[in-house]
């Protein structure tokens, strides 16, 4: 028998809570409708109720994530420019056990996304919130003289993410060799890479010859 409307609702929360757990032990590969129901002490026919197919389940563990990854707690934003994207993107690596659970759940899925069109493109369109959310403080950056003038924004910010993912899953595979300390040089080395360089001050001395170039 489904459950009554009041208790649907009053055991919505439980239900999403254990599957939370079953993603943080076990990623989507071990997310099935028996290992939640075994470990919510459930059948898996009652646990049909909420989700009749895997896909269903697969679908709310990914809804329930991009929640949890929205909700969590961010750095505090410095300013407008390259400053706040720099803090953006800190606050997508793996830098904290919580961040680091995150990040190593939403790697697990993406074999499931691939091989799922609907579930692909869903994944498609986070990446492009992710690339818009970075958009306007790229241009306060470009504004503010600390990208050239000509910078296409919407290239950079597609860079920006692919970096930043790149080096998550670099650090998820080999934390020893990436850790806090090497996640933050690199990418404060790669938003160096993207401001213009500094004009020379008047009457800065100039850098002397190398004695070692051809005449």
């Amino acid at each position: 028998m489904p459950p009554a409307p009041g208790d649907r609702e009053a055991r919505r929360e439980d239900v999403s809570e254990t599957v939370w757990q079953v993603l943080a032990d076990k990623g989507f590969g071990g997310l099935t409708l028996r290992a939640v129901a075994t470990a919510m002490g459930v059948s898996t026919g009652m646990l049909m109720h909420y989700f009749p197919t895997k896909r269903a389940l697969i679908a709310h563990a990914l809804h329930l994530l991009e929640k949890r990854t929205a909700e969590r707690p961010r750095r505090a934003r410095p300013g407008a420019g390259l400053a706040t994207v720099r803090v953006m993107l800190l606050d997508i690596l793996p830098l904290t056990p919580g961040d680091t659970a995150r990040n190593r759940i939403w790697v697990s899925s993406w074999d499931l996304s691939l091989a799922d069109d609907g579930l692909a493109e869903e994944q498609a369109d986070r990446y492009t919130r992710l690339r818009s959310t970075l958009l306007p403080h790229l241009e306060a950056a470009r504004d503010l003289g600390e990208l050239p003038a000509d910078t296409d924004l919407e290239g950079l910010a597609a860079t920006a993410v692919a970096f930043t993912h790149g080096l998550v899953v670099q650090a998820l595979f080999d934390p020893d060799r990436f850790p806090e300390e090497v996640q933050s040089a690199m990418l404060d080395a790669f938003l160096a890479t993207v401001a213009p360089p500094r004009p020379r001050r008047s009457g800065a001395a100039a850098a002397p010859p190398d004695p070692s170039a051809a005449p």
